[in-house]
């Protein structure tokens, strides 16, 4: 079973069974190196130099945020009936734009929080407001007016490969005395993590301890900085089963952040189809040329796709440098694309292989 921080599914293109919350097992990984007259753990960055875990730390807490949402609805009865959240975020700017997870300032019907607090690691306690929300990626920017903001530093996550160490920062459990400091490696990079309105592309896979409050927090390696967000947890099915850490990496995270602080909304492309999942046994029952893909169902009369040729009963395999094995695959490469874009469609007619430029919606 699967669980986002809390509640999405994944679909890790590995099938994993257990738990998926946004939650793992308090398993810190082994430091790189530990001095023999010392217990601080130090690590070698990529650039050569050492840098002690606790340093790492010090640096990035002022950067870290604990987020509290409230919200009251009115239950069968006509009465108030309050919830709330607990989460993690961090600053990314000196004019507050601070960035989550959108599940952690949403409902569980989807809406935003009513109530948003921030607290600094100073302690300061500032009413947030929600700059925009993205449910199909999981992200969220808020914004707060404070002063002496220490915002983190980006990183590229493009650049990290597999075995790299990793730290996780986040109010784990709501536990006080301020957030969780979690220590892994990179397991995997370029998973799938998808649940019914949620698909987040090239998402990385640590073995870093994530737990519930955790959510938005950053993922940072060992030149301090964010790499990711962190987001979700697999866990096994066997009592103590090691959880799998998920988070969106930068690379997928930074231009929706931009285009939520710029614009409050992401203008995602889409093609203009209904669509059927092609599997082995629908490819052998219908006698078709390809056994994966995404099948079109239908087409938007004068949509994007009806504009570049493609008619129903076309197979879509390939969308700009994206494979499409499946509907997943379809929306994750869709969701790296923004109306206007032109990307090139690779299908099936019939038995013969196609392609077409289509100008996204």
């Amino acid at each position: 079973m699967f669980d986002r921080i809390p509640g999405l599914l994944t679909a890790l293109v590995v099938v994993a069974a257990g738990l998926f919350t946004a939650c793992g097992d308090d398993n810190a990984a082994p430091a790189a190196s530990t001095s023999a007259t010392t217990s601080a753990r130090t690590t070698t960055s990529s650039d050569g130099a050492s840098t002690s875990t606790a340093e790492l730390v010090k640096l990035l807490r002022p950067s870290v945020v604990h987020i509290k949402s409230e919200t009251a609805t009115l239950d069968d009865f006509g009465r108030l009936v309050p919830s709330a959240g607990v989460g993690t975020g961090f600053i990314i700017d000196d004019k507050g734009d601070i960035v989550t997870n959108n599940h952690v300032v949403s409902t569980d019907s989807g809406d935003a929080a009513q109530d948003i607090t921030v607290t600094l690691d100073d302690g300061s306690e500032h009413k947030a407001k929600i700059a925009g929300r993205d449910p199909p990626t999981d992200v969220a920017v808020l914004q707060i007016d404070g002063g002496n903001l220490k915002p983190a530093t980006l990183g590229d996550s493009s650049k990290l490969e597999v075995g790299d160490d990793v730290i996780a920062i986040g109010n784990a459990l709501d536990l006080p005395g301020g957030p969780t400091v979690t220590k892994g490696v990179v397991s995997a990079l370029d998973r799938l993590i998808q649940e019914q309105n949620v698909t987040i592309p090239n998402a990385i896979q640590t073995d870093a301890a994530i737990n519930p409050g955790n959510s938005g927090g950053p993922l940072v390696n060992l030149n301090g900085e964010v790499v990711g967000i962190t987001t979700a947890v697999i866990r096994g099915s066997a009592e103590n089963a090691e959880g799998i850490g998920l988070a969106i990496s930068m690379e997928t995270a930074q231009p929706i952040v931009k285009e939520l602080i710029d614009k409050g909304r992401v203008q995602r492309g889409f093609l203009g189809v209904t669509i059927q999942e092609i599997t082995p046994s629908l490819a052998q029952q219908f006698n078709l040329s390809v056994d994966h893909g995404v099948g079109i169902r239908s087409v938007q009369p004068g949509g994007p796709a009806d504009k570049a040729g493609l008619r129903q009963g076309d197979i879509i395999v390939k969308l700009g440098d994206k494979d499409i094995q499946t509907s997943g695959d379809l929306f994750a490469a869709l969701t790296e694309h923004r109306a206007g874009d032109v990307v090139e469609v690779v299908y099936f007619h019939g038995g013969d292989q196609q392609s077409t430029q289509v100008t996204l919606g």
